[in-house]
């Protein structure tokens, strides 16, 4: 005797999901290592980005080279957050966002309590007090400059990509993370700037602009170099999710 074939029944469509657009569910077994990855990121930006960095001035120009020294590690908050919102959707997105700064947030407000804290009273230990008032104690501006201009900047990206997913489906996966790199990093950067230049040390508007338009220039770069390797993350993740697949089928059913 055979014994009966098992059938596993289809996953229906999460609700809410626009049509035309599948995503997983945040269940899953990648998700929170995507989480987790853009909150470490964020924390990390955070507290680099309260040192001003200049790599001089630019030969013949007068162009300083300004930025902070979280200018390495941002970029890669906005490739996970356009791999989340292309899995799992832009409510899902949102809760990451907010995550990340809720964690960021907690994070500013120990930094204080820890300097707050009464240190040794011997040398050693007041140059340690020291050292963490310069180095952590502007760290709360460069999170609320991260806070007003991550959420602007991500909201936007998360927003372009969903909207562009829900008219193409899963075509068009390139050009919607080239849409979506722009238009965030550039709203993003801008309100991070003017925000955090007091904490960081820039004092003149052309120091400002000067650091905003590097920023700007940086960033969008970085995530255009980084496309090729976001989409085959993405495609890679899609293949191997379960729920993503189980969608897939079902939408073309």
């Amino acid at each position: 005797m055979t014994s009966p074939q098992r059938t596993h029944a289809p996953i229906a469509p999460r609700s809410g999901s626009p049509a035309g657009a599948v995503y997983a569910d945040r269940g899953s077994s990648h998700f929170d290592i995507l989480l987790a990855a853009m909150v470490t990121v964020v924390i990390l930006s955070g507290i680099g980005a309260a040192k001003g960095v200049s790599f001089g001035t630019v030969p013949g120009t007068g162009f300083e080279i300004i930025t902070d020294g979280g200018f390495f590690l941002f970029p890669l908050a906005y490739v996970l957050g356009d791999i989340i919102t292309e899995l799992y959707g832009p409510r899902t997105a949102r809760r990451a966002i907010l995550t990340s700064f809720a964690v960021s947030i907690l994070a500013s407000i120990s930094y204080q309590v820890i300097i707050a804290l009464p240190p040794f009273p011997d040398d050693y230990g007041m140059a340690k007090q020291e050292a963490l008032e310069l180095a952590l104690g502007p760290v709360w501006i460069v999170v609320l400059a991260g806070l007003v201009g991550f959420l602007a900047g991500q909201s936007l990206n998360s927003a372009v990509v969903s909207r562009m997913k829900r008219r193409t489906g899963e075509r068009g996966l390139i050009g919607r993370l080239f849409t979506s790199s722009g238009l965030g990093e550039l709203v993003d950067t801008i309100l991070f700037c003017t925000i955090a230049s007091a904490a960081i040390g820039i004092t003149t508007v052309e120091q400002w602009a000067e650091y905003t338009i590097l920023g700007v220039l940086y960033k969008v770069l970085v995530q255009y170099a980084m496309i090729p390797v976001t989409s085959a993350v993405i495609r890679w993740l899609k293949r191997t999710d379960p729920t993503y697949q189980a969608r897939l089928a079902d939408a073309a059913a």
